[in-house]
């Protein structure tokens, strides 16, 4: 993502912000099971997890999961080697639709 990690949506905790919706640290491994993402795998490709927090309501389990679901659907990953394309990148048909950002 062009602005930093993508992060879940979370709601305030006490009774005067819980109307608020805000971004939250990071998705909970429950989430990001429930999107199919592993751990290791979500932090390579720019999705914050925080392995502390735990849902509490199934909304935002359902939402957070949509939202990674999202994510993942849009995100095209470049393999290392052009030549050799390993299990987690994107079909090359993809590759060639896109441009690659290689300014840091």
């Amino acid at each position: 993502p062009v602005s930093g990690l993508l992060r879940p949506v979370v709601r305030g905790q006490t009774l005067k912000y819980n109307t608020k919706i805000k971004a939250g640290r990071g998705f909970t491994l429950e989430e990001l099971k429930a999107a199919g993402v592993n751990k290791k795998q979500a932090m390579s490709i720019g999705i914050a997890v925080d392995h502390r927090s735990k849902n509490r309501s199934v909304e935002g389990l359902q939402a957070n999961t949509k939202r990674l679901a999202d994510y993942k659907s849009a995100l095209i990953v470049f393999p290392k080697n052009k030549n050799k394309a390993k299990k987690g990148d994107s079909p090359a048909a993809e590759l060639v639709k896109a441009t690659q950002n290689t300014t840091k």
